[in-house]
């Protein structure tokens, strides 16, 4: 094969692929069967097999159980703002996103005590094995999973204060930078760093996808005065939503 050539089932593939995307191969269409696309393709059977396999890793079709592959509903990708903390607003940046872009957002949590793992540690700078209080949440706009986040909070900042628990007391729910404020402990940076990956079985249960599904992973950091005092995994479906950050000029 030549510099530059593509393998045959990559051929079959974007073949296929541009007809489920201008609408030749509409969704929940049956799409051409192994048998059919070694016929109209001129390829055999392991090269059908594999475009398969591409388009659905791609997550433009899908396998029913009994009735075969279908081309998948694509749904139109919504925003989700990254616009960081705005003072005085007396909510989480989440809450106050949504509420900027005239949604309703609602979340679950729960939050416990562990040791910090070696990652979780070299974020946080501390040693792992160190207590921190670990939250899970699960966000929902308009009652739609939309986004997962664990976050992690060093103990030796937050326990023993009334903001140890990061969803309940006064100031539960009001985001990282009103609560360390609360224990004067002033946030003066956030860091992020975006990826994507394929999402775990767990989360793209949580958040209804099918395996194979890419998800785009945050990780934020808040820092005070150079000190980690909270990092949090963000993970967000990439099918469905675009990160948009509005960020200051200086």
């Amino acid at each position: 094969m030549s510099f530059g050539e593509q393998p045959a089932y990559l051929r079959v593939a974007s073949d296929l692929r541009e007809k489920i995307v201008n609408g030749a191969l509409p969704p929940h269409t049956r799409l051409p069967s192994q048998a059919r696309i070694r016929e109209e393709y001129g390829v055999s059977d392991t090269v059908a097999l594999e475009a398969r396999k591409v388009l659905m890793a791609e997550g433009l079709v899908e396998g029913r159980s009994g009735s075969g592959t279908y081309v998948r509903e694509r749904p139109v990708p919504r925003r989700i703002a990254r616009s960081g903390y705005r003072p005085g607003a007396g909510a989480s940046p989440f809450r106050q996103e949504q509420t900027a872009d005239g949604v309703r957002g609602t979340w679950e949590s729960r939050s416990e005590q562990e040791g910090a793992g070696p990652e979780v540690a070299e974020r946080l700078g501390i040693e792992p094995g160190d207590r921190v209080m670990r939250t899970r949440y699960l966000f929902r706009e308009s009652g739609e999973p939309m986004m997962l986040s664990t976050s992690w909070e060093p103990l030796a900042v937050t326990g023993r204060t009334p903001v140890m628990l990061p969803e309940e007391g006064p100031l539960g729910g009001c985001g990282v930078v009103d609560r360390m404020a609360a224990i004067d402990v002033v946030v003066d940076n956030v860091a992020e760093e975006v990826g994507a990956r394929p999402g775990l079985a767990e989360e793209l249960l949580a958040l209804g996808g099918v395996p194979g599904h890419v998800v785009i992973v945050i990780g934020r950091t808040y820092y005070a005065s150079g000190r980690a005092v909270e990092t949090a995994d963000v993970v967000v479906p990439a099918d469905r939503y675009r990160i948009a950050y509005h960020l200051p000029v200086k």
